[in-house]
């Protein structure tokens, strides 16, 4: 499980440290191979265990090509997605196209999200996060959540 909020900061080529309560889980489980995409609702990258991301691409194969829907997932998903390494300090290049979508620069948001990351710049993870903390009624409980004791 992937959880937790970092603050982070990207360095001069668009490098960054992984923390280190994750590098030895990522090493072992997917040999520290990632995949960095875009985040579709949000400017957010997702960054993928390569496990975690080939279980994506098999779902995304999966559903009907000719569902509108499964295209542009497909194009946005799929299309944006670039392998990254971890490097031997546990450091990987955030690729600039992908720093660019997501308005990232120097300080930035490592925030664990169970089978992925999401990767924000700093400001932008503090607003959405105020903007959650204020939202007063935030609508029905899912069913698959009804039974969630928090």
């Amino acid at each position: 499980m992937l959880r937790g909020a970092n603050a982070i900061n990207l360095d001069a080529k668009g490098r960054l440290a992984m923390p280190s309560r994750y590098r030895d889980r990522l090493v072992d489980s997917c040999a520290g191979q990632l995949i960095a995409t875009i985040g579709l609702e949000e400017r957010c990258l997702w960054i993928y265990p390569l496990h975690e991301w080939e279980a994506v691409e098999r779902q995304l194969k999966a559903a009907p090509n000719v569902n509108n829907y499964v295209k542009r997932l497909n194009r946005l998903l799929i299309g944006n997605a670039i392998e990254i390494e971890l490097d031997s300090h546990g450091r990987f290049v955030v690729p600039p196209l992908l720093r660019e979508h997501a308005g990232l620069d120097k300080k930035v948001m490592l925030v664990g999200q169970l089978n992925k990351f999401e990767l924000w710049s700093e400001e932008e993870w503090q607003a959405i996060t105020n903007g959650y903390l204020e939202m007063q009624d935030t609508g029905e409980l899912p069913a698959e959540l009804q039974s969630l004791s928090l």
